[in-house]
């Protein structure tokens, strides 16, 4: 069966070399006619291109002065002169006799406009037809593929049927590759230049030749790597000379004869000469040499698609063997990568994609660039696929190779760091590799989680994660060792990046601060994190520390480099974030407890009292950074020490300084800025200082009335109330310091711890802890009691804040935070009412009781009239609304309620009460709008305005 698929193969050959030569004779024609066309067509151009020539030649002469002063007539007959002599070289026409004339005349003669030739006009390209798809394209590409299985099912014949010894087989191999390279290069000599255009990704050659490639690639591994006829030296000498031949031809014959080439060298010659003990040594240094040949054609005829294709086969080849290999040898796969790496830098692109680079347009009909066409270079770089699937093949390697589910001769440590070191740089050193860079970045944390994280942090997540993936991979000196080298490497790579590239290229040097700044703080980190002591580590914080004063100087070093403040200002601000989160990590691995909470707001002041030496604009906002990061421990242990270590003493414990020195230092930090020219971050402090004060006070008051607890205690009714009288007065603070000094976070900030204090009144002391609802008892002294707290003081606070914020705030919250107070004012009214009657459990219902009904109607009116009269008093219209609501509502309890559950005498006082009430407020109300009524109008007496003075209309 073999045997007949092999000649079926070749007779498919023969007949595509057959009929492309037929496509190339009728081509050859078609060629010679348009050629004759063209000799036809440049025959006309002469005369068209005389008067041309000397036309621009006067016009030359009298731009440079060289021509003497003459008169208008003798300058054009001298003109018209010029054109007829060079009309008579060229073969063109006389001039008429109208230029005659009007060159006598003086008059300047216009020469007129040559005829559209053929040449003007191109013809739209003909539409390929489906006999030039099939003929002079698929059968060519058939053909070839025809001829390599040919060679191919010949050369497995013969091996299975054990006809020929090795060497003969390997010899009549030589010699098939060596045909059909003579015959590719023979028939590529015959064909036309116009040819190889039209049909540049399906010539004969090129087909023929990479065939003839493929032969002798697998001739020589299988010399080597599966009867060991020479040795490894020899066997690197012949497939680099194979692979040069390769290059060469490939040159001549275009990408695809390379693409052909690359497919055939990382695919079909491995699988063809596999053995069953495969060397990997062998396998990937045939892969680096295949490689390197493409990658040398590539950059000489400037290919994109082959070389990254390439790449990604490197990728591929490399998870092959380390998914099949138990164990794998992890220093061929390094080399191959480092290999990789280098040819991407040295070879292709190499210089030139930084000479393309620099190539780009600056400036846009002839205006600068702005910045975000800077950017689009940077994040859009020039051979960007090269680069990144050369990027992505390193990064899927090297976390195949240290996954805890590949099994290697040694962990790969040692080979991980220096890959990543290379990848990054490479992204630092070539202008065109920014995606390398960032892969490295992601690569080295990805790394160092796999490293660490999978063993101690899943179990701690959950305890039934398997314990065979709950197993360290490296021990965690190991994992230390491996953060601390990879963060150094990229922080001298980022100074680095930014020395090549501050002054040509801002975003990418922007882009390598970042990378500078955020991988060194994640490394060390995770290694702290996972492997370190977090109650004291000496090695991560002194590293830490030391790491965090390099990126300071290099922010210092900035300026020096480049003066231009827009240039560093934002790499200067991830340098200065850096350094503050690897000085985080320092106090952290350094100190523990109530120390790191209170040095770390230490260190945002100290970045903030910095601006006395430095007006760089990213110091303020590192005192933001740092207040996050205690918010963060605040929520981790809001008892800032530990539950056990707190103790019960109110007000004078951990948490006053926990919480009340970083609410100091930040109200410092605002002070300290209020002559910076940005005011967001002063603004920010501003509400951030005013957050912690709320927070320290809200905290205190928890801890006393708790016990000495925080996190288990019930809510109370007297608890919030504290925390709602603390939101009412800190809204009446930030009011006072907005009109001493207007901010928008004390304008807005006031606002909204009202608003946020209204809503806890409807949630708490309306509904969730009213002691109606929760059963809490009220107290034993009337009036001082629970109710006083939770409601009569709060509607006081709301009245009082009403009162100061007119004028100074919207009118519509001004009225809702009046409205609130009354609304206060109406449940304490009531449930006092409840008390009186029922004792201090008001929770229980006894169903209506006629001298609580009556004596809720008559407390009802009488808040309303009051409520009136203060309304009146203050001309708060929002008051008056509330108690016509009031007056409303016990008009409908009277008629509701109190006609059907009262007898007798309370009945009809109850009834004449209401009278009486609504009667008094008609009379007070008609008093106010006549006492406010406008006077009516004056008659005014006409006035002459002709009329003497003193003297009457």
């Amino acid at each position: 069966m073999i045997e007949v698929i092999a000649f079926v193969a070749f007779g498919i050959a023969l007949a595509a070399l057959l009929n492309g030569r037929k496509t190339t004779e009728r081509l050859e024609s078609e060629i010679a006619a348009l050629k004759e066309e063209l000799k036809r067509i440049e025959e006309l151009r002469p005369a068209v291109s005389a008067a041309a020539v000397v036309e621009v030649a006067a016009q030359t002469e009298t731009a440079q002065g060289t021509l003497q002063p003459a008169e208008p007539a003798a300058v054009e007959r001298q003109r018209l002169a010029e054109i007829s002599k060079g009309n008579a070289i060229f073969g063109g026409p006389p001039p008429s006799q109208d230029a005659v004339e009007k060159a006598s005349r003086g008059e300047p003669v216009v020469a007129a406009a040559p005829q559209a030739s053929a040449i003007d006009s191109v013809a739209p390209a003909p539409k390929e037809s489906l006999e030039s798809r099939l003929g002079a394209r698929w059968a060519v590409w058939v053909g070839g593929i025809a001829l390599a299985l040919g060679g191919i099912f010949m050369v497995k014949y013969s091996i299975d049927a054990g006809l020929l010894s090795p060497a003969v087989r390997l010899f009549m191999a030589a010699v098939f590759g060596l045909v059909l390279m003579a015959i590719g290069e023979f028939v590529r000599r015959r064909a036309v230049p116009l040819v190889a255009d039209t049909f540049q990704n399906a010539m004969i050659p090129g087909i023929l030749t990479a065939a003839g490639a493929v032969t002798l690639f697998g001739v020589c591994y299988a010399a080597h790597g599966v009867y060991g006829f020479i040795g490894p030296a020899t066997a690197f000498g012949l497939l680099a000379l194979v692979s040069l031949a390769t290059v060469g031809l490939s040159l001549l014959h275009g990408q695809a004869l390379a693409g052909l080439g690359l497919f055939a060298s990382l695919a079909a010659t491995p699988a063809l000469v596999s053995t069953e003990s495969p060397s990997p040594w062998s396998l990937f240094g045939f892969l680096a040499i295949a490689w390197g040949a493409t990658l040398l054609a590539a950059r000489v005829r400037r290919w994109t698609v082959v070389p990254a294709l390439a790449n990604i086969g490197l990728c591929l080849w490399a998870l092959a063997y380390i998914a099949s290999a138990t164990p794998f040898e992890t220093l061929p796969v390094t080399l191959v990568m480092l290999v990789m790496i280098a040819g991407v830098g040295f070879v292709w692109p190499g210089a030139t994609g930084d000479e393309a680079q620099a190539d780009l347009p600056e400036a846009v009909d002839g205006e600068p660039a702005a910045p975000s066409r800077a950017w689009d270079r940077v994040i859009a770089p020039h051979l960007g696929a090269i680069t990144v699937t050369a990027g992505i093949a390193a990064l899927l390697t090297m976390l195949a190779m240290i996954s805890p589910l590949a099994t290697a001769s040694g962990y790969p440590v040692a080979e991980f760091c220096v890959v990543v070191a290379a990848l990054a740089g490479l992204g630092a050193w070539r202008s065109y590799a920014l995606y390398p860079a960032m892969l490295a970045a992601f690569t080295a944390i990805v790394g160092l989680w796999s490293m660490t994280a999978s063993s101690g942090l899943l179990t701690f997540i959950d305890p039934a994660f398997p314990a065979t993936l709950a197993t360290p991979a490296v021990s965690g000196r190991t994992a230390m060792l491996a953060g601390t080298v990879l963060s150094a490497v990229f922080i001298a790579l980022g100074a680095l990046a930014s020395h090549l590239h501050l002054k040509d290229r801002p975003p990418l040097a922007t882009i390598w601060a970042a990378i500078a700044a955020i991988v060194p703080f994640a490394l060390i980190g995770m290694s702290l994190l996972m492997t370190g002591n977090l109650t004291f580590d000496l090695p991560h914080g002194l590293f830490a520390l030391a790491a965090g004063l390099v990126l300071l100087g290099l922010a210092e070093w900035l300026p020096r480099r480049d003066g231009q403040s827009e240039a560093i200002a934002l790499p200067q601000l991830f340098l200065v974030a850096g350094s503050l989160g690897l000085f985080v990590i320092a106090l952290h691995a350094l100190t523990d407890g109530l120390a790191t909470t209170i040095l770390i707001a230490l260190l945002g002041a100290a970045y903030v009292a910095a601006t006395r030496l430095r007006a760089w604009p990213a110091l303020p906002w590192m005192m933001v950074g740092a207040v996050i990061v205690v918010l963060a421990r605040i929520v981790w242990e809001p008892t800032i020490v530990g539950a056990q270590d707190l103790g019960t003493t109110p007000v004078f414990n951990a948490l006053l300084a926990g919480y009340g020195i970083p609410a100091l230092l930040l109200a410092l930090s605002a002070f300290e800025l209020r002559t910076w020219p940005d005011l967001r971050a002063r603004n920010l402090l501003q509400a951030l200082a005013s957050l912690f004060a709320l927070l320290t006070v809200a905290i205190l008051v928890r801890h006393a009335m708790n016990g000495g607890v925080l996190d288990s205690s019930v809510p109370t009714l007297g608890e919030q109330s504290i925390y709602t009288l603390l939101a009412i007065g800190a809204s009446g603070i930030l009011m006072t310091l907005d009109v001493k000094s207007p901010s928008p976070v004390f304008r807005y900030g006031s606002m909204a711890v009202g608003v946020l204090s209204m809503l806890s009144i409807l949630g708490a002391h309306l509904l969730g802890l009213n002691p109606y609802f929760s059963g809490e008892l009220l107290g034993s002294v009337p009036f001082f009691d629970l109710l006083l707290i939770g409601y009569l003081l709060p509607g006081l606070g709301y009245a009082g804040l009403a009162w100061y914020a007119r004028g100074k705030r919207p009118v519509p919250y001004v009225a809702a935070v009046a409205v609130t107070g009354a609304i206060l004012a109406f449940a304490w009214a009531t449930l006092s009412v409840r008390r009186f009657w029922q004792g201090e459990s008001i929770a229980d219902w006894k169903g209506f009781q006629q001298g609580e009904t009556y004596t809720y109607s008559v407390v009802w009116l009488v808040l309303g009239v009051l409520l009136l009269v203060l309304g009146s008093r203050f001309n708060a219209k929002s008051i008056r609304i509330a108690s016509a609501v009031l007056v409303f509502v016990a008009v409908l309890k009277v008629f509701l309620i109190d006609m059907a559950n009262l007898e007798g005498f309370l009945r009809a006082l109850s009834f004449i009460g209401l009278g009486g009430v609504l009667i008094g407020i008609g009379l007070f109300y008609q008093k106010i709008l006549s006492g406010r009524a406008p006077l009516p109008a004056q008659p005014q007496t006409p006035v002459d305005i002709e009329a003497e003075p003193g003297q009457t209309a």
